[in-house]
């Protein structure tokens, strides 16, 4: 398949953001800590979803899903610790069942990890702090085998802020013996999501949506099963936002978290965007050319690198020269080649784009290196003249709910076709 944009604008009516793709598959990810049934609601239908469900299958967890948006997930408590690598290689997210399996089984085996290609993302992180908490490890090219009789809390320093150590080190402590401090946590919004189904579970948690993390161990068998709403997605919600800041117009992203966006936002209003909440989410209008701006990637609250695609895209079509340093992952360029296609003056510095705007770009035919970067194309397109086409969208349904048709149904010319058309 590919998606076919075509000039839009002015976008106007509302569109409902969905959960969180960064929340919900380590939530899946959980219920490998306790025996019982487990319901997720406001579950993103996205394609990564079915491959952890099918990762939770292979290791004896069954996933059933009575409607596109909801999840049961039946933990029987016959769980086999091997994560085979034909399907941890398909996501990232996969590594994070290793602190739950160590917490309540002791042993774990695990293909690397695998997902967007934008650069190494190594694990010595998670490594390193569940060895602090008694695990030992044996890393093959392949495959990472870890063994803990039973974890102990330890006091843990990130030396960065990584959202998946984090996340690891958390489940993996709910179950340890004593205490766990895990210090420079990461903190965003969906660890904070983790944490607050976790504590449905039993675990205890201080410190929520603060850099240092103190964690309790429970005893083991005492977690049980939660249901839980999973929360809204940042990304997407920026995605109609960085819409409407190309094409102009006036829309409510409805269930987007304003306090969970608000470095973000206040860039968006810096470009010319006009921001305000609502009970219900918050709604953005545009009626002007896009004003260029300097901008860093930043581990949360700063600027988040999912949003960079989309803040690179909008400086296309601004006016001025902007500039976008990447302080995360270096190797998280590869789209500017495409944007090149359609017209963008994009120059690569090192870890730097220098961004000069232009009038309008043009239609081509471009592909999707990964997934935000995929929908920042998508985007892209709404504001070029002429027809867009973008392949490769399979990586672009990774993480989008439905994203040709809340554009749709915003006013967007945006439709998906074969790829033999």
């Amino acid at each position: 398949m590919r998606i076919v944009v075509e000039r839009s604008g002015p976008l106007a009516g509302t569109v409902e953001v969905p959960g969180a793709k960064n929340s919900v598959l380590k939530l899946m990810a959980a219920t490998l800590l306790a025996e019982g049934e487990y319901r997720l609601t406001n579950v993103p239908d996205i394609t990564d979803v079915p491959v952890m469900c099918e990762l939770l299958g292979a290791m004896g967890v069954r996933c059933e899903r009575p409607s596109p948006h909801e999840l049961v997930i039946r933990n029987s408590g016959d769980v086999t610790p091997v994560a085979p690598f034909h399907l941890v290689d398909r996501i990232r997210a996969s590594v994070n069942v290793l602190g739950p399996l160590l917490a309540r089984l002791g042993r774990a085996q695990i293909g690397m990890p695998g997902g967007d290609d934008f650069g190494s993302r190594p694990i010595d992180l998670h490594v390193a702090g569940l060895s602090a908490m008694g695990a030992q490890f044996a890393l093959g090219p392949e495959d990472v085998r870890a063994v803990a009789p039973r974890l102990r809390g330890a006091e843990i320093l990130l030396r960065f802020p990584s959202v998946g150590a984090t996340e690891n080190l958390l489940t993996a402590a709910v179950l340890a013996r004593g205490t766990t401090v895990i210090d420079n946590a990461a903190r965003e919004p969906e660890i904070g999501d983790l944490c607050a189904m976790l504590a449905s579970m039993g675990a205890s948690i201080e410190g929520v949506g603060t850099d240092r993390l103190v964690v309790t161990g429970a005893e083991p068998g005492s977690l049980r099963a939660a249901d839980h709403e999973v929360v809204a997605d940042r990304v997407q919600a920026a995605t109609y936002v960085a819409a409407v800041a190309t094409c102009g117009g006036d829309v409510e992203v409805r269930g987007a978290r304003p306090e969970h966006m608000e470095m973000l936002l206040n860039r968006f209003a810096e470009m010319g965007v006009a921001i305000e909440p609502t009970g219900g989410g918050l709604r953005a209008s545009c009626g002007q050319r896009l004003r260029s701006i300097d901008f860093a990637t930043l581990p949360y609250p700063g600027i988040a690198t999912d949003y960079k695609p989309l803040l690179v895209g909008m400086l296309a079509v601004a006016d001025g020269t902007g500039i976008a340093t990447e302080n995360l992952y270096p190797g998280r360029f590869r789209y500017v080649d495409e944007l090149a296609k359609m017209g963008a003056d994009v120059r690569i510095d090192g870890h730097h784009a220098v961004v000069r705007g232009v009038e309008r770009l043009c239609g081509a035919e471009v592909s999707a290196p990964d997934i935000r970067a995929g929908a920042a194309l998508v985007v892209a397109g709404l504001a070029a003249e002429g027809r867009t086409s973008i392949d490769q969208v399979h990586h672009i349904d990774r993480g989008y709910d439905d994203l040709v048709g809340r554009l749709r149904a915003i006013g967007a010319s945006v439709s998906r076709e074969p790829t033999d058309r």
